[in-house]
């Protein structure tokens, strides 16, 4: 299976003055496969919602896997000794498709692999559990998919093993999966099991649904279990290192503690009633309170270079009095210091008690690129994705690194480039978030949303104006907008 453009580049340069059409490098596109890393409820008010973590895959039916449209999430730390990983994922009729990009400062790997230890070294442990019903113990259903990183070596097999679930554990068998695997150094240098510095590692899963046992492939609408566990290593010692799970909590050998794998895109079903009344939520608008923050790098911290700053301060600065903000992704990993996110919370008490959340819409106004308009690294547009949070988090403390995770992506839609015509305070882009709204308005709390993007192309960020925006473009303070009925 093929999948749509990942790109190579033998250096970062990334950095420059960003206004509403700003210059960004770009270099060529080569497809995944091919890179080189080496050297360079009823649905009323009252709805609960589920309680575990959840991620709502897209299905490209007969068609490829399109990497800038698979759904998108996150896990881990950014330090010299940890690591920090975004997750696509997506499927078709044919399989489902895990691509994990791994920032990661030193790479190592067993030269002469062995099955029995392909955990211990730098690797990811997907688990699976094709059954719609939750469980707590192991069986037939449960599979546990290992890859393993490695550098020049074209067949993969050794470092890669599967293993059934069964009444007494985890058992090898034999299955057809794929991995693929990638390197990206640091400007300066690097490689594998030599102690210098990387920007990362990608590890692509392709899982066919003929691997997953008699209940596969799923029905659109059916949800799974899943879990992964990103393993790393630091020397050739082995010195132990934590590993990063998702969902957090999650135990192996319960498939009850993984988070929800949903097939199909978000399908929160709108109830119908009279509409009663619309309540607009914004900051200082009737006394309201919202706060917000983006990190990693965002307009205050555009893709910084310095090698000893993006391992030890980038991933726990603090942007949240920044009037405005960047969203951005790619699918090079050596550029992840452009990376950039953004949260944001809106207390809707405003809205009456007893009524019906009919429709709820998030709107950011969209005021600039991370890329010129035209010519040689033209910006792209990006696919941007909202999710619900569950845990509070403050304004002045939030960071990369302590961010709570997302709950649930439950929207996604393009942003085109911001035309050179943009007049303040920008373009007004809305995201459908009926279903947070709903969710939170039951339980009595505040509305909290994350936005990311998984979006392939170099120079593909979007500039959105924050909370904090001076009082003379007001308007384009980040909006949502309640419509509510009555019971």
């Amino acid at each position: 299976m093929k999948y749509t453009k990942l790109y190579r580049l033998l250096f970062v340069f990334t950095l420059g003055v960003f206004v509403l059409d700003s210059t960004q490098m770009g270099s060529a596109k080569v497809l995944l496969q091919t890179l080189n890393f080496k050297n360079f409820l009823p649905v009323i008010s009252r709805t609960a919602g589920s309680t575990q973590r959840t991620v709502n895959l897209p299905n490209f039916g007969n068609d490829e896997i399109r990497f800038e449209e698979m759904a998108i999430f996150w896990f881990g730390r950014i330090t010299p000794q940890e690591n920090y990983t975004d997750v696509r994922m997506g499927y078709n009729n044919q399989e489902i498709s895990v691509i994990l990009s791994i920032f990661d400062r030193l790479l190592w790997y067993d030269e002469t692999p062995s099955s029995a230890d392909l955990t211990n070294w730098d690797a990811v442990s997907l688990y699976i559990s094709a059954d719609t019903q939750d469980k707590a113990g192991l069986s037939q259903y449960e599979y546990r998919f290992i890859g393993q990183l490695n550098d020049w070596q074209p067949n993969r097999s050794p470092w890669q093993s599967v293993s059934q679930g069964s009444a007494a554990g985890w058992k090898s068998i034999t299955a057809p999966f794929t991995t693929f695997t990638g390197i990206r150094w640091e400007v300066t240098g690097g490689g594998v099991n030599n102690n210098k510095n990387n920007r990362g590692w990608v590890m692509q899963f392709g899982i066919p649904f003929t691997s997953l046992g008699p209940k596969s492939p799923p029905k659109s609408g059916d949800s799974w279990r899943f879990a992964i566990i990103l393993h790393d290593r630091d020397d050739s010692a082995g010195t132990t290192i934590s590993q990063k799970k998702y969902p957090e909590n999650m135990e192996p050998s319960d498939p009850s503690t993984w988070g929800v794998l949903h097939f199909g895109l978000s399908n929160y079903q709108k109830p119908t009633a009279p509409p009663a009344g619309t309540t607009q939520i914004q900051n200082k608008l009737n006394g309201a309170t919202v706060i917000d923050a983006a990190m990693g790098g965002t307009t205050g911290n555009l893709c910084n270079g310095d090698v000893n700053y993006i391992w030890t301060q980038w991933g726990n600065e603090n942007y949240g009095s920044s009037a405005d903000f960047n969203i951005q992704n790619q699918s090079d990993i050596a550029d992840w210091p452009c990376f950039a996110k953004y949260y944001v919370t809106f207390p809707i008490n405003q809205v009456p008690a007893g009524k019906i959340i009919l429709s709820a819409t998030l709107t950011l106004h969209h005021w600039g690129n991370s890329g010129p308009l035209t010519g040689p690294g033209a910006g792209q547009r990006s696919y941007i994705h909202v999710f619900t949070v569950s845990e509070d988090w403050q304004e002045n403390q939030i960071t990369w690194n302590n961010a709570p995770l997302a709950f649930e992506n439950i929207g996604q839609r393009w942003v085109d480039m911001a035309p050179a015509s943009t007049t303040w305070p920008g373009i007004p882009i809305t995201w459908d978030v009926t279903k947070a709204v709903a969710e939170a308005y039951f339980r009595n709390a505040p509305v909290r949303l994350a936005l990311y993007s998984s979006d392939s192309a170099y120079s593909s960020g979007k500039f959105f104006l924050s909370s904090n925006a001076e009082d003379w473009v007001a308007v384009g303070r980040p909006k949502l907008t309640i419509s509510w009925g009555n019971p």
